[in-house]
């Protein structure tokens, strides 16, 4: 089959919907499948070893936006052409914003079937940048409009399909998880990482990846950090990643005399890095009420650390609590009791940890051959009418 996957973020930035789509990509092209990817131009870096095609249009970065970037494909002619010369089987659109409706509007043009993955909790982020609700409501609405125009609807989780039925969309939602890349750790990483960061063994790490943005509940992992200092834990909070409240973020720390207890990691760009410092974490913190199926859980949980999230919040679908995992209320004091339990508890962390790694990844191997099944079905039937 030739693929075509759409998306509004790729690399360098690492944010949920990016890395899912290379992994698509990737693995798809792994199993001997055309697969391509049409994302916004950046600086990708070296994808020479990679098995898929990227297609790029030009783009200027979004102001207080960053690191993301926005532009025009309809008047990129590199674009155009380059896409034209692509004969695809299928489409697959990962957003309904730039990339989503270029390739909606080419598999109209083609009568090519297109999928539609929901990923994002959209309403959230249209309510935080419009900052009026009715105009919230106006682009939920322009999402069901997009979604209802696909031919097959994906959601990442149950409850990500629930998210958009709440949004107002009524056709059919076929849940398709994403999948964890299955290593082995490489333990070598593990004093480089110690050294980089001043780790000491003695010192219990608590850890969180993703973006650097408040939205990712990431002040109530800064206020738990506060009362557990104050109650006299010694730990070290980690904070891996990148995003537009970092600097907001380090005065918080600032603020709240943890200097010493958190540590910025910056951008982690190797899987070997990541995996290390999963591997040295005693917890995985998450209490995001914004992330629906988080991979960086299912990474975490690979390298058989535990997570610790939010009952009741989409991330926390898969997590049993005290048996893969552990659940919190969405409050400091909560959160700070649940750490502090569990890090006097090795062999319940270990237990859990195990748990964890027999339960919560799934292959992306396995996931993209339910996949192509589902795109040769849909394929079909747009050719027997």
């Amino acid at each position: 089959m030739r693929i075509g996957q759409y998306s509004d973020s790729f690399l360098p930035i690492v944010d949920g919907v990016g890395r899912v789509v290379f992994s698509y990509a990737e693995t798809l092209g792994l199993m001997g499948h055309n697969s391509y990817v049409f994302a916004p131009m950046a600086d990708m870096g070296n994808l020479s070893g990679c098995h898929f095609q990227v297609i790029e249009y030009k783009t200027m970065r979004m102001p207080g936006r960053m690191p993301y970037r926005v532009g025009l494909p309809q008047l990129d002619f590199r674009f155009g052409k380059q896409t034209r010369g692509i004969a695809l089987d299928i489409v697959h659109v990962h957003s309904p914003f730039m990339m989503g409706s270029a390739g909606l509007t080419l598999a109209k043009k083609r009568r090519l079937p297109v999928v539609g993955s929901f990923h994002s909790k959209l309403y959230d982020d249209f309510r935080m940048a419009l900052k009026l609700e009715p105009l919230a409501r106006l682009g939920v609405q322009r999402v069901v409009a997009f979604y209802s125009q696909c031919d097959e609807v994906w959601a990442v989780s149950a409850s990500s399909g629930e998210t958009l039925r709440e949004y107002g969309y009524q056709g059919e939602i076929v849940v398709m998880e994403n999948g964890t890349d299955i290593r082995a750790l490489d333990g070598s990483v593990l004093p480089e990482l110690r050294e980089r960061f001043a780790l000491r063994e003695d010192l219990p790490v608590l850890l969180y990846v993703g973006q650097l943005n408040w939205k990712k509940n990431i002040l109530r992992t800064l206020e738990a950090a506060k009362l557990l200092k104050e109650q006299g834990l010694a730990f070290r909070l980690l904070l891996a990643g990148q995003g537009p409240h970092r600097g907001e973020m380090e005065e918080k720390v600032r603020e709240f005399a943890l200097d010493g207890y958190v540590t910025f990691t910056g951008h982690i760009t190797t899987a070997r890095e990541l995996d290390g410092l999963y591997s040295l974490s005693k917890l995985f913190v998450f209490p995001s009420l914004y992330d629906n199926a988080p991979m960086v859980l299912r990474e975490a949980a690979a390298m058989g650390t535990p997570a610790v999230l939010i009952a009741g919040s989409n991330a926390a679908e898969c997590v049993i609590n005290g048996q893969n995992g552990l659940t919190c209320e969405d409050d400091a004091e909560s959160l700070r009791e649940t750490i502090a339990r569990v890090l006097r508890d090795d062999a319940l962390l270990t237990r859990m940890g195990n748990a964890a790694r027999d339960t919560i990844p799934v292959p992306w191997t396995g996931l993209m051959e339910k996949a192509a099944e589902r795109y040769q079905a849909l394929i079909h039937r747009k050719i027997v009418g």
